[in-house]
């Protein structure tokens, strides 16, 4: 696994330029008056496509917004004048329109741009404008080359002049590539250099390609066609240089272009090129070797490069060396360019104007594109060489000054104002920015800032302490606070106050830290099987509060999840894995600020490719070599090749494995057969299973001979009484050697002196007719084809047919063993009997009756073999108390002789069978009902039933308890001692020879019992425990909402209430009753969420309290919750102060006053 890491920064771009940001000069803002500035310009030397209009940039800003106006050769250019050019609105980029015609040839030449307002005029650097050229190749008949071989030689290209020059390349004339090494290769200058040349060579011809950038066109050259004279032997030869000529050559480059150095020689066998540097190292870090060693590219080149370089060209017959001495000129490059210049009234500055080159170059001042010699004078201003100093400054003295730096190699120009302001200090930035970065990251807090004159700028942190300054803080010149390693306790609000004289500023920014995108899991190679499943792990930790996005990438290209594919959060599965699958996968983890990837490589296992281009060779009349190509082996090494061979005359179409051999051999000798027209293919072997097989091999035929084995497998049997089918496994393709395979077969009885019959067959069986039953024969079989006879073959005995046996077994005696099982003895039958091969001795049974009355029995009749010649067996499983009848016969191949006599015998008592069931009731908890069945087989007369039970409670065991029945009694009551424990009962029938098996059941379990498995005091589950709390916990709150809000409806005057509900009647039940001497001040107020009618009553917003009805005694609730109260109004003010506070303190009353 290769992890990799990527740390961005809040703005999205890489630090370092960044910091690049951070050191340019202040900017003015653009509100603020001031000179011109250049700010997009097209590029010194400007090469346009004549098919195109041509636009000749020229940006620029300032304030009031600059005019723009043009030379052209260093005259002034009327745009006006010409109606193919006009300039872009509010901009003073050229724009030459050709769709009315002309010639843009007409306006090449030199451009500058001026751009003017009140303050100053700024100009663009001088732009050579050319138009780009694809000139046709000369006609030219180019001879054929005649050239010995091992010569060198060199076909020139010599391309046209094209601006900018073409790319050059060498083809056919069927536009084939010509394959280049260190033998044949191009020259930087086009030329094609043959080191030596081969005969080969001729086999295509050579042209010469240009192809031109702008116009996107190729010209093709006539072609060179070679005729290589050859020799009876090359010579071998000593290099000698092709170019460059001689033993040495001097080359200038320029400073900051690249270098390339050439060394092409020729010689038998093509010579290698070293290169070395006279007095040094080769500088590693810029050095790139190219062209087959034969160029040496040394990038950006500087005055350190300078000094001698040799090639060094060897072979084995000798060396030879060229050196090469490099000067390295320079154009004019900055040393300090000049930048923009404010200053406050009566302040003092320079502009600095510094530059280096080969030679020297001349440094230039002008002012407003005018040289400063003939500017108008100016005593706050001094020229001292590369330096402007001024001093004393005043509003008024602004101006644009441009620095010219030249030399014989190209110039500089650049422009610089001077621009006098007074401003008082401002914040360009957006207001209360915030600023996230990763853990440990350097940071940058900008903070862009103007003034004149030039404020200081101090930053603090949370508002309080000194100025952020040194340790793990740095300020730079234009405001921004860098923060070296950015930590948690660095998180907070940081404030940056600009001052001068005129006032202050300040801005706030709020910096957050943010803990780093990790992959803690990444992606490890693998190795797997094709049609696998795999996994790739992608484990990422992150902050949680920044989105995170993984993505996966293949080959460093973003991965298609298709059906086979799952993303997950933690990693990739890929299902049934393809040969497609191999590659890199790469899992990002990003968020805004960071990324982190980890990347792995999957390596898939495949069957091997087939293996190609068999050849026969080493041709034998019993062997061959076959050869082939191995075919890819799919990343998991050929561990075997199976050869096949296919012949065309027996089996033609059917392959067979002929032999196997290692996977680190290509070639094997093949032992073969004679004559079989053999055609070959082989398999490849790996690890994950085989290649399809290659495709056949050319045919080769075998000359014929006679056999070398004969059929295997022979044997002799009858299928009839008189007859003997001889049968044998035939020879196959390899083995049959000739053509006409035949087989001759011989019998004849074994031990007389008969002589031998035979039959010649092309089958694989004969059938000899007429024989004695079951006589043993003399057997051989024999191959042959028209080239001769296999050798003698060995005999084999075989037997005719067998018949039916004549005699059946006799003096049959049967002794009864047990109520199971009789044992038998007979006497054997003579072998003449037999007639055949004796397979056994074989006694039928069946069972008659049984001895117990109104038992039905089956009387299917059964077997059992005493395997060979034996007078002895035993017949067991019988059923007990039962009749039996039994015979014998003799079974042979054919089959079962006669029957004997029937023997009958009768087998005693023996124990029962189970009873057939028991079924346990329980009507209550004091007794058990048992009842059962009589036993299937009873296998005697019943004389009772045994029951033994016993009480258990989980481990715990009782005692065994014991009870008889008679044998027509199926019922038995038992009286439990504990409603609790269970019964555990063994039941069995009996006769007279014994107890038989038993039946075992368990009582049920009692419904206490069961109740308390099935269910668990649900007091001491958690989900109760926690389910009341919560309904405990909810009414509690509820009583205390109700509280507060009765404790606001209490404050609801009572009288007032009253006079609502009956106001008259109390006039004239009580006319002096005053009602505020009960109600004190706060009474009298009006509660919230009512108002005042007309008529000066209070009405209350909700109608659904109780209050409403009457708050009297009887305005109660019963113990079960009945309403009991009604609906009148006490005038009492004991009972209308008591029934006040009841329902202040009443639950049931403070949630129905909810409801």
């Amino acid at each position: 696994m290769v992890m990799q890491q990527y740390l961005l920064t809040y703005s999205g771009v890489v630090f370092a330029l960044y910091l690049h940001h951070v050191i340019r000069a202040i900017e003015v803002p653009l509100d603020l008056s001031q000179p011109p500035t250049i700010t997009e310009q097209s590029v010194k030397d400007y090469i346009v496509d004549p098919r195109d209009n041509i636009f000749i940039e020229c940006e620029a800003k300032g304030n009031p917004v600059p005019t723009f106006s043009w030379t052209r050769n260093g005259k002034f250019f009327n745009v006006a004048k010409d109606p193919k050019v006009s300039m872009q609105r509010r901009s003073g980029t050229l724009v030459i329109d050709f769709r009315g015609g002309g010639r843009p040839e007409d306006y090449e030449g030199e451009y500058q741009c001026s751009a003017r307002n009140e303050y100053g005029t700024a100009l663009s650097s001088k732009i050579l404008l050319q138009v780009s050229r694809s000139p046709l190749w000369p006609k030219e008949h180019l001879d054929l080359v005649e050239i010995d071989e091992g010569s060198p030689l060199t076909l020139k290209c010599n391309p046209p002049p094209g601006l900018p020059p073409p790319v050059i390349f060498w083809m056919s004339s069927s536009m084939e590539p010509i394959h280049q090494d260190k033998r044949v290769s191009q020259g930087q200058n086009g030329d094609l250099y043959f080191s030596n040349v081969m005969l080969q060579d001729a086999q295509t011809d050579y042209s010469c390609n240009a192809r031109f950038h702008f116009t996107h066109t190729i010209q093709q050259k006539n072609p060179y066609t070679l005729k290589v004279q050859t020799t009876r032997g090359v010579m071998e030869t000593t290099p000698s240089f092709m170019y460059p000529y001689g033993t040495s050559s001097n080359q200038i480059v320029l400073r900051g272009v690249d270098l390339l150095l050439e060394c092409i020689a020729s010689g038998v066998p093509a010579p290698d090129i070293m290169w070395y540097k006279k007095g040094g190292e080769l500088p590693t870090d810029k050095t790139k070797l190219e062209n087959f060693n034969k160029a040496l590219r040394i990038t950006n080149v500087s005055e350190e490069d300078s000094g001698e370089y040799f090639c060094l060209a060897s072979n084995k017959m000798g060396s030879i060396r060229h050196t090469i001495s490099v000067r390295v000129k320079a154009a004019p490059y900055w040393l300090d360019e000049p930048q923009n210049l404010i200053l406050a009234p009566g302040e003092d500055g320079r502009l600095v104007c510094r530059a280096n080159g080969n030679p020297k170059p001349t440094i230039q001042w002008l002012v407003n594109g005018e040289p400063i010699e003939s500017a108008p004078p100016n005593p706050s201003r001094e020229v001292a060489g590369d330096t402007i100093v001024f001093r004393d400054t005043q509003i008024g003295s602004s101006a644009v000054y441009q620095c010219n730096a030249s030399n014989e190699h190209g110039y500089l120009l650049a422009n610089a104002f001077v621009s006098v302001l007074d401003v008082p200090p401002r914040i360009l930035a957006p207001r209360n920015q915030l600023i996230k970065v990763i853990q440990y990251n350097r940071t940058l807090l900008d903070c862009p800032f103007f003034g004149s004159p030039i404020p200081t700028l101090r930053w603090f942190k949370n508002g309080q302490g000194s100025a952020l300054d040194g340790e793990n803080y740095q300020r730079h010149e234009n405001g921004s606070l860098e923060i070296n390693m950015a930590r948690k306790e660095d998180q907070g609000i940081y404030t940056c106050v600009a001052t001068n004289i005129l006032g202050k500023a300040e801005n706030q920014v709020r910096l957050e830290i943010k803990d780093p995108t990790r992959i803690v899991r990444g992606p490890e190679d693998l190795i797997v099987k094709r049609g696998s499943m795999v996994r790739l792990d992608c484990r990422i930790k992150h902050d949680s509060t920044l989105k995170l996005t993984v993505t996966w990438l293949k080959d460093d290209t973003p991965l298609y999840i298709g059906n086979r594919m799952k993303k997950e959060d933690d990693g990739l599965i890929i299902y049934g894995v393809a040969e497609k699958d191999q590659g890199d996968y790469t899992c990002v983890a990003s968020t805004e600020l960071d990324k982190d990837s980890a990347k792995a490589f999957l390596t898939v296992l495949e069957r091997p490719e087939r293996p190609r281009d068999l050849e026969l060779t080493d041709l034998a009349e019993r062997s061959v070599r076959l050869t082939w190509i191995p075919g890819d082996d799919n990343n998991s090494p050929i561990t075997d090749y199976v050869v096949q061979f296919e012949e065309d005359k027996f089996q033609p179409g059917s392959w067979y494995n002929h032999s196997r051999y290692p996977g680190s051999v290509n070639s094997a000798v093949l032992r073969l057969s004679p004559y079989v027209n053999y055609q070959f293919r082989v398999i490849a072997v790996n690890e994950v299973g085989s290649s399809l097989p290659s495709l056949p091999s050319e045919r080769y035929h075998t000359i014929g001979a006679s056999p070398e084995i004969n059929p295997t497998g022979v044997r002799g049997a009858g299928t009839q009484k008189n007859n003997m089918e001889i049968t044998w496994t035939p020879l196959n393709a390899t083995q049959a050697y000739g053509p006409n395979l035949r087989y001759i077969v011989n019998w004849r009885q074994r031990d007389t002196r008969e002589s031998w019959s035979n039959e010649t067959v092309r089958t694989t069986r004969h059938v000899v007719w007429n024989t004695p039953i079951y006589v043993p024969y003399e057997i051989k079989v024999q191959a042959e084809n028209d080239f001769g006879r296999a050798p003698e073959p060995d005999v084999i005995i075989g037997y005719s047919g067998e018949d039916y046996p004549k005699a059946a077994p006799t003096d049959i005696r049967l002794k009864v063993l047990n109520s199971t099982a009789v044992s038998l003895q007979w006497s054997r039958v003579y072998p003449d009997t037999i007639q055949g091969q004796l397979k056994e001795y074989r006694a039928y049974f069946w069972r008659e009756s049984s001895l117990l009355k109104n038992l039905w029995v089956s009387k299917k009749r059964q077997s059992v073999g005493f395997v060979g010649d034996r007078p002895r067996g035993i017949v067991s499983r019988l059923f007990p108390y039962s009749n039996y009848k039994l015979e014998m016969v003799v079974v042979n191949g054919r089959g079962d002789g006669p029957r004997s006599e029937i023997k009958e015998f009768t087998t005693p008592e023996g124990v029962p069978s189970a009873p057939r069931y028991i079924r346990i009731r329980q009507p209550n908890l004091e007794t058990i009902t048992l009842e059962w069945d009589h036993p299937e087989h009873p296998n005697g007369i019943l004389t009772g039933y045994n029951l033994r039970y016993q009480a258990f409670n989980g481990s715990k065991t009782g005692r065994t308890l014991v009870e008889t029945f008679s044998p027509n009694q199926t019922r038995f009551t038992l009286k439990r001692t504990d409603p609790i424990s269970r019964y555990r009962f063994f039941l069995r029938a009996r006769t007279q020879v014994g107890d038989g098996e038993s039946i075992v059941e368990e009582s049920p379990a009692p419904l206490n019992e069961a109740y308390t498995k099935n269910h668990v005091d649900i007091a001491t589950q958690g989900w109760f425990i926690g389910l009341m709390c919560a309904i405990a916990l909810l009414v509690l709150i509820l009583l205390i909402v109700c509280f507060i809000k009765r404790s606001r409806g209490g404050k609801y005057p009572v009288r007032e209430k009253v006079e609502v509900l009956d106001h008259e009647d109390h006039k004239v039940d009580d006319p002096s009753f005053d009602y505020r001497s009960l109600e004190s001040d706060e009474d009298n107020k009006e509660p919230p969420g009512s108002h005042t009618s007309l008529d000066g009553t209070i009405k209350q917003e909700s109608d659904d309290s109780l209050v409403d009805y009457g708050e009297g005694g009887e305005g109660q609730f019963n113990e079960d919750g009945s309403f009991i109260g009604q609906y009148t109004v006490k005038k009492d003010k004991e009972e209308t102060e008591g029934n006040e506070s009841s329902e202040a303190t009443s639950p049931v009353n403070a949630i129905y006053s909810l409801a």
